[in-house]
């Protein structure tokens, strides 16, 4: 009997001990045991921050988002109540600088303070601190395209030009080739002083009286000697031989630079050993980019909906409620459940006939959205919602066409007011059949869900 009373106690004895370590884990992982000072910050676009979101100061680990206050107005901007860590707190100055920061390319978002400078003073708790709008993706991969487009816009003006002047090159090259032809064949004024025996003879009179006028001119050029002597004695010449001896130097020099210029740019621009030009070698890699970048999107869409790597990407929120059809939605879970928050909105309230018979969102309605989204608090920003729309319509086509372009103009308004993005907001045509046990038998207009899990 003492033996089954020692095990006993010693089961009891390890079950309190992990047990007690367990909550000691989990408190120090959502960091329970340490104290915190409270700070704010506003941002005008969350882009992904909700409720929980980790922040960082210098990089470190320092507490998490607990609170965001929803702007009242489009001017207005969203107030962020961070905790921090108060071991960290000394680093957060009055000059601190909060940007919202991703975990690798679509990781997580989170909120990062930077240290501030040593001369300004600690920020005290429940101050504003600074922030900087985020840098998404989307505007990197718009500015990234706009320089591809560039670039290949430059090397097609590069190829046309090199085409003009090679095409010049062959112009002057048949040219030269011709006129020697007609030298050798005697055409032309030079073919003829070449070929033709009597115009060499009148040459040759020609040579004599040159000789004849040089025996003259040899007469007069003793009367210049003099004055010659009279020059060289005050050094003129050896002054001009000087200046002319550097004008032929930077001659040469320049000779020379453009010459290696020119040889460079043939080399550059010139076709490789393969006989493919610069400018075909960058358009085929641009071409190579494209496909590569469309194969690996193909790649990763099949990852998508591959078994093992559903999860994952569903987690990481690749997964867009747009992708769920009517008929799939009304046999989930979600369409009947009791649970999630919802926000019943009537098309009198919401809507007014626009300018060509369609309908479109009233000022009013606006308010109204605006309330029910006030109502639903913050677990509709950190959950994903289903705008199901609604029209009593007699005939079924109309009801489910008037249906989605209700839900489709509350969306269009929810992401343009609030911070909700694509894939976190879906919208369900359901004519004029609400799920069953939720108090209406039949609804014309709009119910917006919060996918809240229970």
């Amino acid at each position: 009997m003492s033996r089954r009373y020692l095990a006993v106690g010693i089961f009891i004895i390890a079950s309190v001990t992990l047990f007690a370590l367990g909550i000691f884990l989990v408190g120090n992982r959502h960091e329970a045991f340490s104290r915190h000072v409270l700070l704010y910050t506003e941002f005008a676009d969350l882009d992904g921050i909700a409720k929980g979101s980790k922040v960082q100061v210098a990089g470190m680990d320092a507490g998490q988002v607990t609170r965001i206050e929803v702007p009242r107005s489009p001017s207005d901007h969203f107030r962020v109540q961070m905790k921090v860590d108060e071991q960290l707190h000394g680093l957060v100055r009055t000059d601190s600088v909060v940007t919202i920061d991703t975990e690798g390319v679509v990781g997580n978002t989170f909120l990062t303070i930077h240290s501030g400078s040593p001369n300004a003073t600690i920020a005290q708790a429940d101050s504003v601190l600074q922030s900087k709008p985020p840098v998404t993706m989307s505007d990197l991969l718009t500015h990234a395209l706009g320089i591809m487009n560039d670039a290949d816009a430059t090397i097609k003006q590069v190829g046309g030009n090199l085409n003009v002047v090679l095409d010049g090159v062959n112009g002057a090259v048949g040219n030269a080739n011709d006129l020697l032809v007609g030298l050798k064949e005697g055409r032309g004024p030079a073919g003829m002083l070449l070929q033709d025996e009597k115009m060499a003879g009148q040459i040759r009179e020609s040579v004599s009286n040159v000789q004849s006028t040089t025996s003259n001119l040899n007469q007069a050029s003793g009367r210049v000697n003099s004055i010659v002597a009279d020059v060289q004695q005050r050094q003129l010449p050896q002054k001009l031989d000087d200046t002319m001896t550097q004008i032929h130097s930077a001659s040469t020099r320049a000779d020379s630079t453009i010459q290696q210029v020119q040889q460079s740019l043939t080399q550059a621009l010139g076709p490789d050993v393969n006989g493919v030009t610069a400018g075909q070698n960058v358009s085929e890699s641009l071409t190579n980019v494209n496909v590569a970048t469309g194969n690996m999107a193909e790649d990763t869409e099949a990852l998508k909906h591959n078994f093992f790597f559903k999860g994952f990407f569903n987690h990481r929120g690749y997964y867009t409620l747009g992708s769920l059809s009517p008929q799939e939605y009304r046999h989930s879970k979600l369409f009947g459940s009791t649970q999630s928050p919802r926000a019943w909105l009537q098309a009198d309230a919401l809507f007014q006939h626009g300018p060509h018979g369609t309908e479109e969102l009233s000022p009013d309605g606006k308010h109204v959205i605006d309330a029910a989204v006030a109502s639903l608090g913050d677990a509709i920003f950190t959950h994903p919602i289903v705008i199901e729309g609604y029209s009593d319509a007699a005939v079924s086509a109309d009801a489910l066409s008037w249906s989605y372009a209700r839900a489709q103009l509350v969306r269009n308004y929810l992401e343009a007011r609030y911070p909700f993005t694509t894939k976190n907001v879906g919208v369900m045509p359901l004519s004029a059949a609400p799920p069953p046990g939720l108090g209406h038998d039949r609804w014309s207009g709009i119910c917006i869900v919060v996918a809240e899990r229970k």
